[in-house]
């Protein structure tokens, strides 16, 4: 069936996800350009599972919902950007945005077009993890870091996610295996240093916390066979972190704020 386009409320709904007219600082910037990573590959997990009829009413909204607000906050960040060399990467990213849409509509997802998507996906999320990285340089404060670190960890739980959909697929599995295992080690690496920095609030600690208890939920999944049931609990498991980490990234944003 062709996939429709839904409404952006409910993805707000589910992911508390806060809802501006425009990106109103560089700490704001910096948590809606991260967040542009974690949907390029959110998205095509969401594809994925359409296509293995995983969760397959979830994954509609999910993907409907993600490229709104990917349509959204990249008008944001091209108003926003506070420099040419951002402003032009904003630019290169409308148009690889742009071939990657037109993949993930128009048509039932197949494995076919599951190929073609994977590259397609990485030259947007490099692009977006471009944006990000010179927000935060252009910000030049320490928190930027912690609101870049924080965000790119709702991009990896996505990825890994993305990628053992893709091995239950039968979808780029020479490659999916070594990707899992090098983002579970970015990811932990990640969660100690959030854990350990001076910015940390309490309320950002209890997060983490809740965080470490959903990243053990999350590998189990993943150590699972690839199957449909691990695909389904996979995807269950990569929201409930993503959750909790656009939480984290968002009080951190905060505290760059004070």
């Amino acid at each position: 069936m062709t996939i429709q386009r839904r409404t952006l409320l409910g993805m707000c709904a589910a992911l508390a996800l806060p809802v501006h007219a425009q990106v109103t600082d560089f700490s704001d910037a910096i948590n809606k350009a991260g967040r542009q990573r974690m949907l390029s590959q959110r998205m095509v997990k969401a594809y994925l599972a359409l296509g293995l009829q995983v969760k397959a009413t979830e994954a509609a909204r999910v993907l409907d919902q993600s490229m709104a607000l990917f349509d959204r906050q990249l008008v944001e960040l091209k108003s926003f950007a506070p420099n040419p060399q951002i402003k032009d990467v904003y630019g290169q990213l409308e148009g690889q945005w742009s071939a990657l849409k037109s993949l993930l509509v128009g048509s039932a997802p197949s494995a076919a077009n599951a190929v073609k998507l994977l590259p397609q996906d990485a030259s947007v999320l490099a692009l977006a993890n471009t944006g990000t990285q010179q927000l935060e340089q252009a910000y030049g404060k320490p928190t930027g870091k912690l609101v870049n670190v924080a965000g790119r960890q709702r991009m990896l739980s996505q990825r890994m996610a993305k990628y053992y959909l893709a091995l239950t697929w039968g979808v780029d599995g020479s490659a999916a295996a070594g990707e899992i295992e090098k983002a579970r080690s970015e990811f932990a690496q990640a969660l100690d240093l959030l854990r350990n920095a001076s910015e940390a609030t309490g309320e950002i600690r209890q997060e983490l916390a809740l965080a470490d208890a959903q990243w053990v939920l999350f590998g189990a999944a993943l150590n699972a066979k690839p199957s449909a049931t691990g695909a389904s609990n996979v995807f269950a498991a990569s929201e409930n972190l993503l959750t909790v980490m656009d939480k984290v990234t968002n009080l951190y944003s905060k505290v760059g704020k004070g």
